[in-house]
């Protein structure tokens, strides 16, 4: 059966219009759920203003783009209709995602928005503007891909005269089952921090294993060619890309991390190294460290997952438990974390300024060109992979 037509202009009826932004990445996200594609049309957007509000490296530009066209690919796959705007290096397309899909609401009036919760407190306020403004009713869905719900982070805030990540932690732990010998962690202690602050010596790294690298296709290449003409003033280098942008590659910088540096990572996750060819070790630039963080961030991977990985290695007898509880300790404790402090916290959230940094960003941090040795170690390295990890970071 053909998909109805609307009366009004012309083009095909939708019922449900499925929001999908740009780190929503997630086939098994809950806006999907009821999904028909008889009726029903999902909804993506390319956005300069997304580059531009926060000023971003090219390599950041690049990833959102690559990634959100191949998941673009895999939902056309499925037979789904797809309303996406794609960016050209001439521009003239709407700059920021509300005006484009403010374009999208007057062409084609679709019944009911659905999107899965917003990572950004700004966005999430102007899709229910947005929505109002339309006169079009707007679902907000819980997002699943993470283990606690803003409602529960709330609860465990309520009465609290101080949060602390630490029992934040160890109540997830109970919760989800995780590194559990019945209602006690397993080795007998919930945390291994103090075991994991070794440094490299003299000698270096070692025989790290680099991480697996994606290089470019088809679609990444035509990515970069653009953001090399549309963000040409913008930071960083796109000689050294080769970031995970589908699901299967991230399934396999998942299995290449446990295989490879879990092992070693909870021993050395603290340390840093100076590296001989500043910027360009890809060794030297990942260490013992995961960079599946990306993969996360855009839902291309369910922590769920990654946490029984972990688990799984230690299990088998191939990761020490510091080692493990050490990565877990990042995914289930800091950064569900991070995230409920955010909604806990928001809108007044962002005008807090307890370091009181209000100097303009100093010239170095966007070239590197400073005598500080291990400034420039660290932003050198910042500028050519777009990566640095918490210690150098910090």
């Amino acid at each position: 059966m053909a998909p109805k037509r609307s009366r009004a202009n012309g083009k095909t009826a939708i019922r449900n219009l499925i929001l999908v932004l740009g780190d929503q990445l997630d086939a098994e996200s809950a806006a999907f759920d009821g999904f028909d594609g008889q009726h029903d049309a999902v909804w993506m957007a390319e956005v300069a203003g997304e580059a531009t509000r926060v000023w971003s490296h090219r390599a950041r530009i690049a990833l959102f783009l690559s990634a959100m066209r191949h998941f673009r690919g895999t939902q056309r796959a499925q037979g789904r209709r797809i309303l996406y705007q794609e960016l050209t290096a001439k521009g003239g397309e709407p700059e920021t995602f509300a005006k484009a899909l403010a374009t999208t609401l007057r062409e084609h009036r679709p019944k009911r928005l659905i999107v899965a919760e917003p990572g950004e407190w700004g966005v999430k306020q102007t899709l229910h503007e947005l929505a109002q403004a339309h006169d079009v009713p707007l679902e907000v869905r819980t997002d699943r891909h993470f283990l606690c719900t803003k409602e529960d982070f709330a609860a465990h805030a309520e009465g609290r005269k101080q949060l602390r990540m630490e029992f934040f932690y160890r109540e997830m732990r109970r919760r989800n089952a995780v590194l559990m010998d019945e209602d006690k962690p397993v080795g007998g202690t919930w945390n291994f921090d103090a075991e994991n602050r070794a440094s490299f010596g003299k000698s270096g790294p070692g025989n790290i294993a680099e991480p697996v690298a994606f290089p470019p296709d088809r679609t990444t290449r035509d990515v970069l060619k653009l953001v090399e003409e549309r963000f040409a003033k913008h930071p960083g280098s796109l000689a050294h890309f080769d970031w995970p942008v589908t699901r299967d590659q991230a399934l396999a910088a998942l299995k290449d991390f446990v295989a490879h540096r879990l092992p070693q990572f909870g021993q050395y996750q603290d340390a840093m190294w100076a590296s001989s060819n500043v910027g360009s070790d890809r060794r030297d630039a990942y260490l013992c460290h995961s960079r599946l963080s990306v993969a996360l961030n855009l839902k291309l991977l369910n922590p769920r997952e990654v946490i029984a990985a972990a688990e799984q290695a230690h299990r088998e007898g191939h990761a020490p438990l510091p080692a493990v509880e050490g990565f877990i300790r990042q995914i289930l404790g800091w950064r569900e974390y991070v995230r409920g402090v955010y909604w806990w916290r928001m809108p007044e959230y962002a005008e807090l300024n307890a370091l009181e940094a209000d100097l303009p960003m100093p010239a170095f941090m966007w070239d590197a060109d400073t005598e500080m040795n291990c400034v420039r170690q660290s932003v050198r390295q910042l500028v050519d992979h777009a990566y640095a990890h918490h210690i150098q970071r910090l």
